[in-house]
């Protein structure tokens, strides 16, 4: 057996996923009500707040590695909710948008996520929150 120097119950990467799970497990279901995915839901939003982006750059936002974004860019759109556009000075680039459906799901699901993260903000309090959510900034940046 091997000896590590930290226990699971330890482990950055495995408490980061337990985190994360705590609070998508509060969304999915309104995902899942309207049939979106994680990733889905992370492209959406990342197109509603920043405006049109070329793939590459919505990948690196989202988290999304390019070939599940190119399916899910492709599935998107075949539901109306983003539209593609050839960018307008490199013919071989596309930008993506976010069309009028993919706004009315954000609309929808929305006072859903942001009851979620009223609750966590409640139970934590918001000095904790704004601190957490600067630690993780940070190690992100690492």
């Amino acid at each position: 057996m091997s000896k590590f120097f930290v226990k699971t119950d330890e482990s950055l990467p495995i408490m980061l996923l337990r985190a994360r799970e705590a609070v998508m497990r509060r969304i999915r279901p309104s995902l899942t009500k309207h049939d979106l995915s994680e990733q889905q839901w992370r492209v959406l939003r990342i197109l509603d707040e920043t405006g049109p982006l070329e793939p590459t750059e919505l990948g690196d936002r989202c988290m999304v590695l390019t070939p599940s974004l190119t399916r899910i860019l492709a599935l998107l759109e075949k539901r109306g909710m983003i539209r593609r556009e050839q960018h307008p000075t490199d013919r071989r680039k596309q930008i993506i948008h976010l069309a009028q459906p993919g706004h009315d799901i954000i609309a929808e699901i929305a006072p859903e996520a942001q009851k979620i993260y009223e609750d966590l903000e409640e139970h934590f309090g918001k000095p904790q929150m704004v601190n957490l959510l600067n630690k993780l900034k940070k190690l992100s940046e690492f």
